[in-house]
């Protein structure tokens, strides 16, 4: 509480004192919020995407004990049974389980999603940037480019893989063949906005080599747009799978596989629709994950790109 005295000099007594009440805060005091609250409030696509793929690399993961039963187990006597509480998402013309079988086709979609991602961004990087910093090298590399971009992705993995045997690795290589060309193009024009920034003439003008200019000036600077172009490769390479495996010239039916158990099923499609759809919904669920986090990733790295949306 204030005391107010007119006269400083005097004595105030009891009654001449005049009571002002205390004046509130100007500023308000907050309770300071969690920084994974903070993160969640802020950017919540990267947070549902990275939670939806978790989701399903843990079923992945976990295959082993999340399974009711082996997954290339016959059964004849239990053939085309529907959604039942023992067989969850019931059973193909074989009598085997269409559960187990989704969970652990999990595993081939999303290693060959992964691996193809992280192959075809090496690959397109390595292209982009000998492009964009070679002068006399890029007409020649992006004339290739072009013509490999003027195919669909699906035509050169099946033209690829019709002239090796199905394997994990063979689809791996074609769909990393077929999807290179995108990131390469992405890289080559980030290389040539960056290499006319001044601290990329000051490197030249020291005396830096075209490596370390490479390695310590263009491609850390182009990390955020080569991160979220693999999301997005990640998730066509994914679907890309599947379409090759439905199509027959994918993984062989005896890996598990989403697009395999998909084809499998497509001849009961309009009887025991549930063998397709299934694994469509676990391959739909995975893609729009993949999607949601280049998205968040795209508007966390480059705040600009969020503001023109």
């Amino acid at each position: 509480m204030t005391v107010i005295i007119d006269d400083p000099h005097e004595i105030a007594t009891p009654a001449q004192l005049i009571v002002a009440p205390d004046l509130p805060p100007l500023i308000l005091s907050r309770r300071p919020t969690h920084p994974l609250l903070t993160f969640t409030r802020r950017n919540p696509t990267i947070v549902m995407g990275g939670l939806l793929l978790a989701v399903i690399v843990v079923i992945a993961v976990l295959a082993p004990w999340l399974s009711t039963a082996d997954p290339q187990a016959l059964a004849p006597a239990r053939r085309v049974r529907p959604p039942s509480a023992h067989d969850w998402f019931g059973t193909d013309d074989l009598g085997r389980d269409v559960y187990s079988r989704v969970i652990y086709g999990a595993r081939t979609s999303l290693i060959v999603g992964f691996a193809s991602a992280a192959a075809a961004t090496f690959l397109g990087v390595l292209v982009g940037v000998l492009s964009g910093f070679i002068r006399w090298l890029d007409p020649i590399v992006m004339r290739i480019i072009d013509g490999l971009m003027s195919i669909p992705s699906v035509l050169i993995a099946i033209a690829l893989l019709g002239v090796a045997r199905g394997s994990i690795a063979n689809v791996v290589i074609a769909i990393s063949l077929s999807e290179f060309p995108r990131v390469a193009r992405l890289v080559r024009g980030e290389v040539l906005s960056l290499r006319e920034r001044a601290y990329v003439s000051a490197a030249v003008a020291c005396g830096s080599s075209a490596t370390r200019i490479m390695t310590r000036h263009i491609l850390p600077n182009a990390l955020d747009r080569i991160i979220i172009q693999a999301t997005y490769v990640g998730a066509s390479a994914i679907v890309a799978e599947a379409v090759l495996s439905f199509l027959g010239v994918g993984t062989p039916q005896t890996i598990l596989s989403w697009g395999n158990i998909m084809a499998e099923g497509r001849a009961l499609w309009q009887v025991k629709p549930y063998i397709v759809f299934f694994p469509s919904v676990f391959l739909c669920v995975t893609v729009l994950s993949v999607n949601l986090l280049g998205d968040g990733l795209r508007d966390f790295l480059d705040p600009r790109s969020a503001k023109r949306t």
